[in-house]
């Protein structure tokens, strides 16, 4: 496996990977400056190697950089996650160390399931999405494309939270969060717009 980003995200890749016996065949960074990752040699030229996984924490960059790549992405699945077999993890996606994921979710391409998070039943997770550590999403809870739910976050059944939008730290969400606005406490509340 190729990973696109050396720096602390892809770090933990690198722990999953190894922890599944995969082997990491390199890795590739646009900041010259960046040469070794946990002695690994580091590209600055992706080349069309793949499988590939984009080894970096933010949401957007991630798409531009899926974007502009035709090739085979990978997952990284860490053995102590639970993902239940009747849940569906895209391309690209990464799950942490005992993260869950239960039965009848769908986590989208590119996602991060962060150490500790729990997905329940029945939630959707759009592309690009970020739930942090010891984020709880309850069931049948829809997160949209590049939105980041953010540490220790809990999202109550059966609610949305839009597209591109940010979750603070801790916050309790009981109501539906439209797209592009950032939401923070408990209960949560739209602070601003930032889309």
């Amino acid at each position: 496996m190729y990973l696109y980003g050396a720096s602390g995200h892809a770090k933990v890749i690198m722990d999953i990977l190894l922890a599944n016996h995969i082997p990491v065949e390199g890795l590739i960074d646009d900041n010259p400056e960046i040469n070794e990752l946990m002695g690994y040699p580091v590209s600055h030229e992706w080349r069309g190697i793949f499988p590939l996984i984009i080894s970096i924490g933010s949401n957007r960059i991630r798409k531009q950089i899926s974007d502009r790549l035709d090739v085979e992405f990978g997952t990284a699945i860490h053995p102590s996650a639970v993902v239940s077999p009747f849940a569906t993890v895209l391309e690209g996606t990464v799950v942490m160390q005992g993260a869950i994921i239960q039965s009848d979710a769908h986590i989208g391409r590119h996602c991060i399931i962060n150490t500790g998070a729990s997905v329940d039943h029945e939630c959707e997770v759009g592309d690009f999405v970020h739930i942090s550590p010891h984020a709880t999403l309850c069931g049948n809870v829809h997160v949209g494309d590049g939105s980041w739910i953010a540490a220790g976050s809990v999202i109550l059944p059966g609610v949305t939270i839009g597209r591109w939008s940010v979750i603070g730290a801790g916050s309790v969400v009981a109501k539906d969060i439209p797209d592009g606005v950032l939401a923070v406490g408990n209960r949560c509340e739209v602070l601003k717009k930032i889309v």
